[in-house]
Formats: structure tokens, sequence, C-alpha cells
């Protein structure tokens, strides 16, 4: 998670973009949980690769701990201060590459229900796509084991795209791999990417196998965000997951579910809903709200918002247009 999330600007200016909320939780927060969830059983250390302290500093370290300590698993924190690909990011975190481990990209969220297959040497989580040139997809042969990585073939080779999830039995082999792709300089884009380390496992006879998602949803940009975090309330509504904290005020005013709703927000002769997550804190007044996520302490007034990202402490009054709007902002 050492990028800067530069498609999500402005809310990515001051907060790394997988500690962005969504449906009520930071990106990665709700990844590791989910992934726990599949993984079924005791996790022991949870790594995360950051970038530049000056940007995830002790606040997001803060929030990394809190998570491992959750699961009941110890945090370890590692930098990869120049972006030099994913294999190198990886490799950053060498000391803990060993054992039967998960590694993942923290800007996309699952919804999953597989069993692991454990006794492949890796697996990696692929979801159906309708357009399969616009990915990197597995190559399967007849045993349905992973035989080759392809980037957005121009010809059919699968419809399962590799959505950046990926178990493996014993990572000490992807890092004896990824050691062998540095010492060689063997870039691809200019970057060391973990592709080249698992096409050497996969020459080796490694087996690779196939675990299908059944949602797949990015969290890359504005619009794509907002469609994630629809799609995140419906499926927590779905499981009964309290979404709407008894810490709230409500006058006048109506809530239409499925929403999140944090503690201490004040909604006062709003309606706010379908679709809308709510961060602690927040006041909504005389406004209609839907498809939209408002973050902490913020305050809405006079305002009609569609498909609208606010970011924390931010002001907007529908009725003013003496306005203080930062870089990347954007009014529609």
């Amino acid at each position: 998670m050492a990028g800067r999330g530069s498609r999500l600007r402005p809310h990515t200016l001051t907060v790394p973009k997988p500690l962005i909320p969504v449906a009520g939780k930071p990106i990665v927060h709700q990844l590791v949980t989910d992934i726990a969830g599949i993984l079924k059983e005791d996790i022991e250390e949870i790594a995360f690769i950051l970038g530049d302290p000056a940007f995830f500093g002790d606040d997001v370290v803060e929030s990394l701990n809190a998570l491992a300590g959750e699961l009941g698993a110890r945090c370890s924190i590692y930098r990869q201060l120049v972006p030099k690909g994913t294999g190198h990011a990886i490799m950053c975190a060498e000391p803990s590459l060993s054992g039967p481990a998960v590694i993942a990209y923290a800007d996309t969220l699952i919804r999953a229900d597989f069993d692991l297959d454990k006794d492949a040497d890796s697996v990696i989580w692929t979801k159906k796509v309708a357009n399969p040139e616009a990915y990197g997809v597995v190559k399967l042969n007849e045993l349905n084991e992973i035989v080759e990585l392809v980037e957005k073939p121009s010809e059919f080779v699968s419809d399962q795209a590799v959505i950046g999830i990926y178990y493996f039995r014993d990572v000490a082999v992807l890092k004896n791999e990824l050691q062998y792709v540095l010492d060689n300089n063997i870039v691809h884009g200019g970057e060391y990417q973990i592709n080249d380390g698992i096409l050497r496992m996969i020459k080796a006879g490694k087996i690779f196998k196939t675990g299908t998602v059944s949602e797949w949803m990015d969290c890359g940009n504005k619009e794509v965000t907002l469609e994630t975090n629809a799609k995140m309330l419906g499926f927590l509504a779905e499981s009964n997951t309290q979404l709407i904290s008894e810490k709230i005020s409500l006058d006048n005013s109506i809530i239409i579910e499925p929403c999140f709703i944090g503690d201490g927000v004040v909604l006062k002769n709003a309606t706010v809903g379908p679709y809308v997550s709510v961060g602690q804190g927040t006041i909504i007044e005389d406004s209609i709200v839907k498809n939209s996520i408002i973050q902490t302490e913020a305050v809405i007034k006079n305002a009609t918002l569609d498909n609208a990202m606010i970011g924390n402490y931010a002001t907007f009054d529908g009725n003013f247009t003496n306005l203080s709007i930062g870089d990347y902002s954007e009014l529609k």
C-alpha cells in the first residue's frame, strides 16, 4: 500500500487511499478482515508495505497496528521509499517472507466464499470477466492449473482476470525468485514485477491454482469507489450488520437504507440515502444526500448531493458562493 492514490485526489492528498472509508470502514481494514474470513485460521503476522513516512506517518501506523491487533496478529511495517514495482515492494518485506502467506494489493475489495486449496504451491485469486482483453488473465491447462499469465490478451486466453491477491504455501519460494529478478535487473515497464517471480515458479514446476471471487470491487477513482461503497453497504445490510449508530441525532430527518451513519452524526431536516456513508461527527442540515461518501466532522447544509465524495472536516453550504476549494477538487 505504498502508492499515493493520485487517481482519487483530492481525497488522497492527506489520507492514503487504503485508509479511505468505504461503507464505514477503511478499505485496507475491510480487505484484511475479508481475507482472514476466507483463510479460516489464525494469522500470526500482518506486514504492511508503506511509502514515505512523511505521508504514511504515525497515525497510519497506529491504525494498522490496531487492525492487526483486532485479528490477534503482530504488525510489521516496511517502507518502499522509491516506487520500483510490485516485485520490489514485496521484497521490501523480506524479513517476513517465510511460511504460508497471502499477498494483496490494498486498493480493492472482494466478496468470496471458496475453500483455499492449500495443497497447491500457490493460489491466484481471479474474477470471471466479460472483457478479458482489458485485464491480466491466467492461462489454464487441462487440470485447471495455471501455466501462464497473459496481460491484456488480443486473442482469447481465458475469462479469469487476476485481481491482485495471492496465496503461497511457502512465500520464501517467491522471495528467492524475486531476488533473482532483482539481481538480474529483469524489469517490465521500468519496474520489477511480481509476475516475473511467479512465472519463474511456474517454470520450475510449482502448482498454481485459481480461487474465484464472486465480487471484485475497485477503489481506484471516485466513480468506482462510490459504486463499491454502494455494493458493500448492500452486502453488509444483507448480513444484518449494524450500520447505523445508536449515537446519532435525528431531527425531522429520514434515513433510506442501506446507509452507514457513524457516531455523533447530526441529521436535521435531511433525507439521507440510499447508499450513503457518513463519518462520525458530521452534520447534515436542510439537505438531500444519496449515493455518496461523506467523511468525518464535515458540515453539509442546503445541499442536494448525488454521487458525491466529501472529505474530512469539509464544509459545504449550497446557498453560498464564497468558497475555498483546494487542488484537484471538483464541483459539477
